[in-house]
């Protein structure tokens, strides 16, 4: 059994999954929209484009995704999608992917007594962040 990410988005889901499936190393698995429901009153309320369900295949791991309206959207809070990095170049790479934009930085990049890097961040979809990378600090 693997968990898995589901987040929500408010009307940026195909933007943001696409984004992280190319900076974390994924694929697009697959992408239902509004406008591929079956029957009308299986649509969610707002436009054809919305996001139902995206699946991003990272590794082992699915991420997925939904489009929320904007009353039914809440943003993210109680946790961080954590990252540990196989390299510096590598950290590098996804911190400036996934923080280019960012809504706030609660931790700027930089060295812990942990860590030769970690930053936590809100990317500019509302999905938290925390990037390691352990590197010389390693038990």
């Amino acid at each position: 059994m693997t968990p898995n990410v589901y987040l929500f988005f408010k009307g940026d889901c195909f933007e943001a999954m696409t984004l992280y499936a190319h900076a974390l190393g994924g694929t697009v698995e697959s992408v239902f929209r509004n406008k591929d429901a079956a029957r009308p009153e299986d649509r969610m309320p707002g436009g054809d484009n919305l996001v139902m369900n995206m699946i991003v295949r990272i590794g082992d791991m699915r991420m997925m995704g939904s489009d929320n309206s904007g009353d039914m959207y809440q943003a993210p809070q109680g946790f961080r999608v954590q990252i540990e990095a196989p390299s510096l170049d590598h950290f590098e790479r996804l911190h400036d992917a996934l923080g280019k934009g960012a809504r706030r930085v609660e931790m700027p990049t930089g060295e812990t007594f942990w860590a030769d890097r970690f930053a936590m961040f809100t990317d500019r979809f509302g999905t938290p962040w925390m990037l390691n990378f352990t590197g010389s600090k390693a038990p």
